[in-house]
């Protein structure tokens, strides 16, 4: 009999930090890799945030903290969301956790039954599904196809939606297509749920500030009001501010749910790091004019990258919307040869010849629930991303 619980065998170890582990393996075996496999910023912590938590730590700011969130987090989130979201909240209703990761397993481990079901458009982030298996839920995924721009429409919203659905899943800009929806098509979505109002709606909106083309970012909980109550609208600063590693989530929602989530925090983890909680002080009430010149460093990456790609002979790539992903679609490269005689049967086969014939790491599309494509991140050099997309290029045009 094993030793290790039963559930665990239901999910999988996060397919994205195990293609960045396997670049750093071959890179320290003496490989010449370029890894576009991680989520994270390349731009680094801004001085004003570092600062604040030096200064916190010489006023000696190392203390627990309140469970789920300094007063003073708090409040910023408060005015945050008020600032930028048109969102009214009190600090009852705010919870800060140690990633948006904790937050959104948080709220699925207080409020998940035994069969509830939990809608997830894909492609999606690699963690929901399991996150909801390990919570006791089944994942029910709604599919976002390419024609709709890797977006879910209303009918396809509609036909997922039973008596034992809970929550629905929204992750805009997404992760991993760069998908965004615009506020006509959120309302589209929140008139299909307000005909289910026991439906509620988490919203994973992480990617907020890196949107391209002048496109206007929303929220659901601003488009349609009458969903407020029943919408739990996830951010954090990781990925705007460039701090995955302080680990600062944070989300607003009913009184209720917020409670629910601290009690689960309270016997987990605890409070989030001090530290990193006066340093996300800084971020969310310190300047903001260098999120826009971020932005539009990520957006000439986009489009370079979207180019390079589109020039390699069998792929396929969108323009996203935001965040710092493309999910180009290898399906004209499916059934090919390799140079060594192996067929390209999957978008697993082509990520690993891209791997082991041209050095380049990627994560295969099937982690993210649609296939045949791949993700790509380009959060890093200009120089990087064109050798990176070159190499794409040679390895495509090797195929037979």
């Amino acid at each position: 009999m094993s030793f290790i619980a039963d559930q665990l065998s239901r999910i999988k170890p996060s397919p994205t930090i195990a293609v960045t582990s396997k670049a750093a393996e071959l890179r320290t075996a003496g490989r010449d890799v370029i890894g576009l496999g991680a989520g994270e910023p390349d731009f680094d912590t801004p001085d004003n945030i570092k600062e604040a938590a030096i200064k916190a730590i010489h006023e000696g700011k190392t203390k627990y903290t309140a469970v789920d969130g300094t007063p003073e987090l708090k409040a910023a989130i408060v005015a945050k969301f008020a600032r930028e979201n048109g969102l009214e909240y009190t600090p009852q209703q705010i919870t800060v956790g140690t990633g948006g990761k904790q937050v959104l397993y948080n709220a699925l481990m207080a409020t998940l039954n035994p069969g509830d079901e939990v809608l997830i458009p894909t492609p999606y982030w690699v963690s929901y599904p399991d996150m909801t298996l390990l919570a006791g839920g089944s994942p029910v995924f709604v599919p976002g196809n390419q024609d709709n721009g890797f977006k879910i429409t209303p009918d396809a919203l509609e036909a997922a939606i039973t008596a034992r659905t809970k929550w629905l899943i929204l992750n805009s800009p997404s992760n991993p297509s760069g998908a965004a929806y615009t506020a006509d098509e959120l309302r589209a979505l929140g008139e299909v749920l307000l005909r289910h109002p026991h439906v509620w709606v988490m919203t994973d909106d992480m990617y907020e500030h890196l949107v391209f083309d002048g496109f206007e970012f929303a929220t659901i909980a601003a488009v349609v009001p009458e969903l407020y109550e029943r919408t739990l609208t996830v951010n954090g600063v990781s990925k705007a501010y460039a701090m995955t590693g302080w680990r600062i989530g944070y989300a607003a929602g009913a009184v209720e749910l917020i409670k629910a989530m601290a009690k689960i925090q309270s016997q987990s983890t605890s409070n989030p790091c001090s530290i990193s909680q006066a340093a996300a002080v800084e971020a969310l009430n310190g300047p903001q004019d260098f999120l826009a010149e971020r932005a539009a460093a990520f957006q000439n990456r986009r489009d370079l990258v979207v180019s390079m790609l589109n020039q390699a002979e069998g792929l396929s790539c969108l323009r996203p919307e935001g965040a710092f992903y493309v999910y180009p679609s290898c399906a004209g490269l499916i059934g090919r040869s390799t140079p060594e005689g192996k067929t390209i049967e999957t978008d697993l086969d082509f990520v690993t010849y891209l791997l082991e014939s041209v050095g380049v790491a990627c994560v295969h599309g099937e982690a993210f629930g649609l296939s045949p494509n791949f993700r790509i991140s380009y959060a890093t050099s200009e120089e990087t991303l064109k050798e990176a997309c070159s190499r794409i290029q040679k390895a495509c045009a090797a195929l037979r």
